[in-house]
């Protein structure tokens, strides 16, 4: 994946919102969590627009995101339980692109796809 240009606003609101006071793997990612956990207003439809090898999505499928996956589940990457084919499901929160969602929502996604965009880990 090519990284994307840096942007100062976004660097900010990650280093003092995001992982301030983080200095280690388990807290950027415990920061990542509750930011999202906080931002995030579920549900909202979104779009598939990544594939992944560990993801039954496609590009272009069309999902309801419900909630944040399980804290456990979040230590590496971050994970929303959708709905798909009847079931609940964990998926990367960057293969989604949503299609209706607040502007808080949609800020707090873009802030999490541009850290991976960056090539970024916890």
């Amino acid at each position: 994946m090519t990284r994307i240009k840096e942007d100062k606003t976004i660097e900010d609101r990650i280093s003092m919102e995001i992982v301030v006071d983080a200095y280690n793997e388990a807290e950027r990612a415990m920061g990542w969590y509750y930011y999202l956990e906080d931002k995030l207003v579920f549900p909202f439809e979104a779009k598939c627009i990544a594939t992944r090898a560990t993801s039954p999505l496609v590009i272009g499928e069309k999902v309801e995101v419900k909630k944040m996956a399980p804290e456990a589940e979040c230590e590496h990457a971050i994970l929303v339980m959708i709905s798909w084919q009847r079931r609940s499901l964990a998926v990367h929160l960057d293969q989604l692109k949503p299609s209706s969602a607040n502007n808080e929502t949609l800020q707090a996604i873009a802030d999490w796809q541009y850290w991976v965009k960056r090539g970024y880990e916890f």
